[in-house]
């Protein structure tokens, strides 16, 4: 029987999990628990084992998002209700094609989202992996993580490092352990995603702990400029969150810390990101720590050492990423030339890169290049010398109508390759959708599902996309309306 007329029960290490149809002739699972909740004793401790159940668990809600601060993107992104618990926040959803065959052995697509390790949840319908899974017939896995100070609030004296990052490790081994009773191949898992997703894709890639588990990655304008955060800088910035909390760093600071109601811990790191924010930065108070789990070296020694040799590597960003943060800012939209040159960004350099650009205009251009391309070309000119060269995009796309000048910002891409526009009904990013967004969708989801299958983002009805080399012929695919290549 089709899977658009069964709810689809499949048998994992710790019980059974009941699907549903997932709208596009497959099967979903979502909420699907990795590991045990990160509460009580288990709050600012690495990930444990979920003890599992009995009987069939129900698997066809979305699971809870970790706890967290609204986005601080929210003005393009459009906002949400808040939908997080941290008991339960530990889990996973998975997408099939066609119905549930353990026999099919597809490739699958691990995907981590983005929110500067403070937002986001895999569970959010922008994420709905269906139609991607039968876009290219492969597996998609979406998975929370903890966020912030629960994720990554720096106290290693109490176990108290880099969780997050062991909550990512801890689905990619649960993804390695199960997927092939949904169907998917454990020998063909692709671990991807977008901002902090993809800094988690390259981090679990490059670990020797998980990296013999990954056979290619994805990364979304990954923040390659922004790198583990050095652990002397992070002991600061717990000493400044304890001081916010009024909790003194002696022998029963984890107590403490345990006892204090989540929204406790989220309005203080609220606070702390005024205190600590600067205008242009990219960098939350906490992110992963340099030497910590899942990120023991730095991104550029690891991948010089080798460490994704083996494995087929996709890279992009968009063409105005700054535009999510900038576009509303009225610090940077008023900034003269004087100022602008406190970002690098002179105005006879912007006369040469940025022909007629503003003072804002240039610093968010200039800003994006350093942040985001200009790390990403780094990572694959690394890569083409190792003659193992990735493949590289440029998303073009932003909102025909742009009066507040977002263009195609930071997250751009995600309603296209996930086809989830109607998930994004208040995106100012977005715009109005018409017939050749909907193509784009198909030519950029399915050229990234292709590599999911195949190691190349090429393949039947797609433009061709030639890897990058380093030699600078046409090696940028360029994803506009209309696509087209650069």
């Amino acid at each position: 029987m089709s899977s658009d007329t069964v709810d689809p029960v499949v048998e994992t290490a710790t019980g059974k999990v009941r699907g549903a149809p997932n709208g596009h002739g497959g099967s979903v699972f979502r909420g699907i628990p990795f590991a045990a909740s990160p509460v009580g004793g288990s709050r600012f401790a690495p990930p444990r084992p979920h003890p599992g159940w009995t009987g069939e668990r129900a698997c066809v809600r979305p699971g809870s998002a970790a706890p967290q601060w609204p986005s601080r993107l929210e003005s393009v992104l459009g906002t949400r209700v808040p939908d997080w618990d941290e008991d339960g926040c530990l889990n996973l959803s998975v997408w099939t094609p066609g119905d549930v065959d353990p026999a099919a052995a597809r490739p699958v697509l691990l995907w981590f989202h983005g929110g500067g390790f403070t937002s986001g949840s895999g569970g959010w319908d922008w994420y709905d992996g269906a139609r991607l899974a039968a876009l290219g017939d492969i597996v998609v896995v979406t998975a929370n993580y903890r966020l912030g100070p629960l994720g990554y609030l720096y106290l290693p004296e109490i176990g108290a490092a880099n969780l997050g990052a062991l909550d990512q490790a801890a689905a990619l081994r649960w993804v390695a352990d199960n997927i092939a009773a949904f169907g998917g191949d454990p020998e063909r898992i692709t671990v991807g995603g977008q901002s902090a997703g993809a800094f988690s894709a390259l981090a679990l890639a490059t670990d020797p702990s998980t990296g013999a588990l990954v056979r290619r990655v994805i990364a979304q304008s990954g923040p390659w400029r922004m790198p583990p955060m050095d652990a002397l800088a992070a002991r600061d910035m717990t000493e400044s969150y304890l001081r916010i909390l009024g909790i003194a760093a002696d022998g029963q600071v984890a107590d403490r810390l345990r006892e204090l109601p989540v929204g406790r811990l989220l309005a203080a790191y609220a606070r702390l990101m005024a205190e600590t924010g600067r205008p242009g930065s990219m960098e939350p108070p906490m992110w992963p720590v340099l030497g910590g789990p899942g990120t023991p070296r730095p991104f550029d020694q690891a991948v010089a050492a080798g460490a994704l040799r083996g494995k087929q590597v996709l890279l992009g960003w968009t063409a105005a990423e700054m535009g999510a943060f900038f576009a509303f800012n009225p610090a940077i939209q008023l900034l003269s030339w004087e100022k602008a040159a406190a970002f690098g960004v002179t105005r006879e350099r912007a006369d040469v890169d940025y022909p007629g650009a503003t003072p804002a205009q240039a610093v968010s251009l200039a800003l994006g290049e350093h942040y985001f391309a200009a790390g990403a070309r780094e990572i694959a000119d690394t890569l083409a010398a190792q003659d193992n060269p990735a493949h590289l995009y440029r998303f073009e796309r932003g909102p025909a109508v742009d009066p507040d000048g977002i263009g195609a910002c930071h997250c751009a891409e995600l309603p296209f390759l996930f086809g989830t526009f109607d998930a994004f009904p208040n995106a100012p990013m977005l715009g109005e959708i018409g017939a050749d967004d909907r193509e784009l969708a198909t030519a950029f989801g399915g050229a990234l599902a292709a590599f999911v299958a195949t190691g190349s983002p090429n393949g039947s009805g797609l433009e061709t996309w030639q890897p990058y080399r380093g030699d600078g012929a046409a090696e940028v695919r360029g994803f506009g309306v209309p696509t087209r290549q650069r």
